[in-house]
């Protein structure tokens, strides 16, 4: 991904807020995956370690760390400015498109943190609560996605993963999340767990497609390298690609999140479309 020096960064949208109690965290990008992994080889409850059973809290107020981020032109001298790009584009471009959207923030942290759907600890990754509408990252994940998940990494990856965070925010928005939470738990590949997972990746890559489209963009460029490794993180966080890595073996009626090529295809077909509409993985025949 190249980067617009010229374009204002607003560090303002990364940071801490307080949050309000009674949310429920979405495992979104490879977040599940994560914990499912630690699950599998650890033998731990995912509820113990996403603090599920807490009682529920708000993040710290801490002192900004991208306060120096106001510049595109800051990425060169920080790299960890990009995630306030990343940030930007994508507030920006749900700004124009959900209806009533509000800017939320990015809370970045390490080891554990408390937040308005419970205290979380950095084997979760990335993370949208509803409970304070924020979205959490631990940058730490990111090593990990390459080293213990094997995708190829870069930028790209990075925003894609943010990206579908944000999707998880847009469908608390729509009622999306609310209506498959209201179901309980579900797995398996048609499932509304997999269905509420695959919109997100779509959202990721409508996104994704636009990034450009607006001169003002933090976003300059867009490569198909970009979209490969993007297509490439997505089928890394797969349901059987992480079942095969940790147990051998691939066993559908369990997944959660969707297979490999199932979450290539939806990034993809948002990346293409570049219309939220072409999204709707709920319909009837949406997953074949």
């Amino acid at each position: 991904m190249k980067y617009n020096d010229q374009a204002q960064l607003d560090p303002s949208q990364m940071g801490g807020r307080g949050g309000r109690s009674g949310g429920k965290i979405a495992l979104g990008g490879g977040a599940g995956v994560v914990v499912l992994i630690l699950a599998l080889l650890f033998g731990v409850n995912p509820n113990d370690i996403l603090g599920a059973d807490t009682q529920a809290g708000s993040a710290d107020e801490t002192t900004n760390p991208f306060a120096q981020c106001t510049r595109g032109s800051d990425i060169s001298k920080d790299r960890d400015c990009r995630f306030v790009a990343y940030t930007n584009s994508i507030q920006s471009y749900w700004a124009g498109k959900a209806q009533g959207y509000q800017e939320i923030e990015v809370q970045t942290f390490t080891g554990q943190v408390t937040t308005g759907c419970g205290t979380a600890s950095s084997a979760v990754g990335p993370f949208y609560c509803s409970g304070d509408t924020t979205v959490y990252l631990d940058l730490g994940f990111f090593d990990q996605l390459t080293s213990q998940l094997g995708a190829q990494g870069g930028d790209a990856a990075e925003a894609y993963v943010l990206a579908h965070e944000f999707g998880h925010h847009i469908q608390q928005l729509t009622g999306t999340m609310a209506d498959v939470q209201a179901r309980g738990q579900s797995q398996g590949p048609r499932s509304p767990a997999v269905r509420l997972e695959l919109q997100a990746d779509c959202y990721a890559g409508v996104w994704f497609g636009a990034a450009t489209s607006d001169p003002n963009s933090p976003i300059a460029e867009v490569s198909q390298d970009d979209l490969d490794r993007a297509v490439d993180a997505a089928a890394a966080v797969g349901d059987d690609r992480i079942q095969n890595k940790t147990q051998g073996q691939v066993t559908p009626e369990s997944w959660t999140h969707g297979s490999a090529a199932m979450r290539q295809k939806w990034l993809s077909q948002g990346f293409t479309a570049k219309d939220p509409k072409s999204c709707n993985t709920f319909a009837a025949d949406a997953l074949g």
